[in-house]
């Protein structure tokens, strides 16, 4: 497969970086389905040109904070209480091992790693979770047949499922979220986190906790709790999946201009795009 730019034509050989469309039209991820349905050809330049990219500074710094949350957690469902010296030097080697396997853009590597712990040090002050409460589950990979939908298998990571069936998912951002945006840009995600609970456990969720760590000169913590996924936003979230299925096997990769572009590590390749 290849797609033509003004000045070259990107092809992707066979097995050599990319995936194939069979592949990805196997199992369908909720991070894959998003960046599909926000623009199609950065879909394509992300899974399926073989194209490497240095990771943006903040998708580190967001990467290094869910791996020390997650040692956080696993400590705790091991009902061991860390430090906060056991947590910042899990912080630490988290940065460094993450920078090591993958190419990192900073400006301020320095600047951005001393945000990334003051983030860490306002979660473990404020969160609404208890040291000593003992995480019912903690990053478990999971996946629903949903072949009897026609669809592809679900697959999925689930952050941390508090007692009682409550899913929590941890985010960085760079402003302070709204908590209707919060519930609408995250729908599929947490809908389709919802599915992948009640297939493993057989029963339904108690409700779902998006904590958001904000980036601000003060950092913040935000939680946005939401209910139950419920079958209206079951349905949308397998609409979303027949359009999925639908655009990968037409090789529909066209781009979807917008403000989302500034940000965008494969810009230059759109613009290039014809």
């Amino acid at each position: 497969m290849s797609v033509a730019s003004a000045n070259e034509t990107i092809t992707v050989p066979a097995g050599d970086g990319g995936r194939s469309i069979d592949d990805l039209l196997s199992s369908i991820s909720a991070s894959r389905l998003a960046t599909f349905h926000q623009c199609r050809l950065r879909f394509w330049f992300r899974y399926l040109s073989g194209i490497v990219k240095p990771k943006p500074a903040a998708l580190h710094l967001g990467s290094s904070v869910h791996e020390t949350l997650k040692f956080w957690n696993r400590a705790r469902w091991h009902r061991r209480t860390p430090s906060l010296r056991d947590l910042h030097d899990a912080f630490s080697g988290a940065w460094s091992d993450l920078k090591e396997s993958e190419p990192v853009e900073f400006e301020d590597e320095d600047g951005e790693k001393q945000t990334g712990w003051k983030l860490l040090e306002t979660y473990f002050r404020e969160s609404p979770i208890q040291p000593d409460e003992r995480p019912e589950a903690v990053e478990v990979s999971v996946e629903a047949d949903l072949s009897a939908h026609g669809l592809p298998r679900l697959i999925g990571i689930l952050d941390l499922v508090r007692p009682g069936g409550r899913i929590v998912d941890f985010k960085t951002s760079g402003k302070t979220p709204d908590p209707e945006q919060v519930a609408h840009t995250t729908e599929g995600q947490t809908t389709g986190y919802a599915l992948l609970y009640r297939e493993a456990t057989g029963h339904a969720e108690s409700g779902i906790e998006i904590h958001t760590l904000v980036k601000t000169k003060a950092p913040k913590l935000i939680v946005t709790a939401l209910p139950p996924a419920t079958e209206v936003q079951v349905t949308r979230l397998f609409r979303g999946i027949e359009s999925y299925v639908a655009g990968l096997e037409r090789e529909d990769f066209v781009p979807s201009p917008g403000l989302q572009c500034a940000s965008c590590q494969y810009f230059n390749d759109c613009r290039r795009w014809s």
